[in-house]
């Protein structure tokens, strides 16, 4: 939750949209990125969410995102989200330089397992703001799934836990005794309630269980979070 702070004249923040314009993301996944402490936020007394420059340029260079560079503020703030203090123009062409800097973080390799593909296009489409910070595969089955991680193991693997043939459950234990799930993290996706998952024998220690149904959007949260290298718990 972010908090009421004073902000004087030498605070440097931006709004939720001036951010969103900056990343080159929608203003609905700046606040999303927000409430999952992705993006540290506080609230003037007016009620209004600012965010830290520096927090937001720290954000773009780590994962390479970019947008619209915040040199007419004036125009920015145009709305009724107005903030009265000036703010100076980014560095420039600093998000055109983040491999030469060698600030790029490491692309992250996401394996997503589900045999529906209106949600793999829905997480398609939510995880595009991360560009080329995430390669994301897909795979239908647990037992496709195995083989792709075979030949190249995953950063992260999401998968749902109800497939058709072999299920997420089984897939994971299988993962479990060939040892290839050392380093790896788990977003397990299921319908199945605590009960039931503890008599199919229960999921890895390692795997983060969401209960489905849930938004892509969500999921992009976690990603963003392990993207940041952050644990959730």
């Amino acid at each position: 939750m972010s908090q009421v702070i004073p902000l004087g004249p030498a605070a440097r923040m931006l709004t939720t949209r001036e951010a969103a314009l900056r990343l080159g993301v929608s203003l609905r996944t700046v606040q999303l990125w927000v409430e999952a402490d992705i993006l540290p936020a506080a609230r003037t007394p007016g009620g209004h969410r600012r965010i830290p420059y520096n927090a937001v340029e720290a954000l773009a260079l780590s994962t390479g995102l970019g947008g619209e560079p915040l040199a007419r503020t004036s125009r920015l703030r145009a709305n009724a989200d107005f903030m009265p203090e000036p703010l100076r123009e980014a560095p420039p062409k600093a998000r055109h330089h983040v491999g030469g800097m060698g600030l790029a973080m490491p692309q992250v390799d996401v394996l997503l397992v589900a045999d529906d593909d209106a949600w793999q296009n829905r997480c398609k489409q939510a995880l595009a703001p991360f560009g080329s910070a995430v390669k994301l595969r897909f795979a239908e089955t647990g037992y496709l799934a195995l083989l792709q991680i075979g030949q190249c193991a995953p950063d992260l693997l999401i998968t749902n836990l109800e497939l058709p043939g072999m299920d997420g459950l089984a897939m994971l234990r299988t993962l479990q005794r060939c040892e290839s799930m050392a380093g790896m993290r788990v977003l397990a996706l299921t319908h199945l309630d605590e009960r039931e998952l503890a008599r199919r024998g229960g999921v890895p220690d390692c795997a983060e269980l969401l209960h489905l149904p849930v938004s892509a959007e969500a999921v992009a949260v976690r990603v963003g979070r392990w993207l940041l290298g952050q644990r959730v718990c």
